[in-house]
């Protein structure tokens, strides 16, 4: 056989273990588990970091306050150096909606050793504490709550025994480049943290989403949130791992009716969502970046390449061992599109959108080793220490 058919022996083999061995990423029906309302509501503060958000914040921020919730809750919105208005607008929208009490806070410029976004979440924190609430909410200014959000997250929570449960919000997908590259992200995230691991206690596999957090306040204080992940660039999964190590039982899943308002029309702003924090991800190491190079190469362009290969050249081999593993990635991807409600066509570009996420993983590393580090709204971050390293 060529050394084309043998490299896509190697692609088929690395699909069939992802197919059946990597915790069924690829399924799409891990949402809230079973879950009955409590006796007695516990009572939850709201924490809100945002910076520059005026944007999206008219489309997110009522559908916090009109939260359906019976217990007592309360939102504190952290209004992080914001140069547009961000708290004035926060405090217009309370007034002119109404519904569940709405504090607005600054805590300043993040100190060294802080990222904005956590030391802006330590602020929130510390003044939710001062109402003693036994949960915790953090979710980003540009997520969009159903009315029943919260009360269905605490209910989830308290059944299921859960100190952390977090639900991956529906992101927009509008445009030509978002209906590409979206369901991509959150398919290739399910891949490195598969969810139904997330929830089995005594695994290693440990992640949340950023934008909806439910948290036990208990767990918060025991596992130092957000001071033993204050560095870190992906402080979702960082979270995550810090609760799940103090002896916390974590949940991930699917959103239902939590999206993100957040729109991404160009490529360019995909890229710069992605790249960011691709190469801290990999843990700025030169090492890691080669292994997903050859890796995602290995398992989602060389189908591609054997089959084209293979109808080019008439080699038999080429085309059916390239062919069965299109068709096996093809057919993973197809439940993240029907998630997505995106049209199935798309299910054979992933090939396509992941050459675009190897491409967006290699800048990161570039822009690292020149000095600019990860990027949040106008803030940028040189290489953390050891305690990004260490998650």
């Amino acid at each position: 056989m060529s050394a084309v058919v043998w490299i896509a022996v190697a692609s088929l083999a690395a699909w069939m273990w992802l197919l059946l061995g990597q915790g069924f990423f690829w399924r799409t029906d891990v949402r809230l588990p079973p879950r009955r309302d409590p006796e007695e509501w516990p009572s939850v503060c709201v924490v809100v970091p945002a910076r520059d958000e005026a944007a999206v914040l008219p489309h997110s921020l009522p559908s916090l306050l009109a939260q359906d919730y019976p217990g007592r809750a309360e939102v504190f919105l952290i209004d992080d150096g914001s140069r547009d208005g961000t708290g004035e607008l926060a405090r217009e929208l309370a007034e002119r909606h109404g519904g569940l009490p709405l504090t607005v806070g600054s805590p300043g410029e993040p100190p060294p050793g802080w990222t904005g976004k956590l030391w802006a979440v330590r602020h929130g924190i510390g003044l939710a504490r001062a109402r003693a609430p036994e949960y915790l909410l953090l979710t980003d200014a540009d997520i969009a709550h159903a009315p029943d959000s919260l009360r269905e997250l605490v209910a989830a929570a308290r059944t299921g025994g859960f100190d952390l449960v977090s639900q991956m919000a529906r992101l927009r997908v509008e445009s030509v480049w978002e209906k590409l590259v979206v369901p991509a992200f959150v398919y290739f995230f399910s891949q490195l943290y598969p969810f139904r691991r997330i929830a089995v206690k005594g695994s290693r596999t440990a992640a949340a989403a950023g934008g909806c957090v439910l948290l036990r306040a208990d767990a918060a204080e025991r596992a130092r949130i957000p001071d033993a992940i204050r560095q870190a660039v992906i402080d979702d999964v960082a979270l995550a791992r810090a609760v799940k190590r103090s002896g916390g039982h974590i949940w991930l899943g699917l959103a239902d009716r939590v999206d993100s308002v957040r729109p991404y029309p160009r490529l360019h702003d995909l890229w710069r969502m992605v790249s960011r924090s691709a190469y801290a991800q990999l843990r700025h190491n030169p090492l890691l970046l080669v292994g997903t190079v050859l890796g995602l190469a290995l398992v989602y362009l060389v189908p591609s390449v054997a089959l084209v290969a293979g109808i080019v050249t008439g080699d038999v081999a080429a085309v059916v061992v390239g062919g069965l593993a299109k068709a096996l990635m093809t057919a993973t991807y197809v439940p993240m599109l029907r998630y997505y409600r995106q049209p199935l066509w798309l299910a054979p570009l992933l090939s396509v959108t992941a050459l675009l996420y190897l491409l967006m993983t290699v800048d990161s590393a570039v822009q690292h080793y020149r000095g600019r580090g990860a990027a949040w709204k106008g803030r940028t971050y040189a290489r953390p220490e050891a305690v990004l390293d260490e998650q």
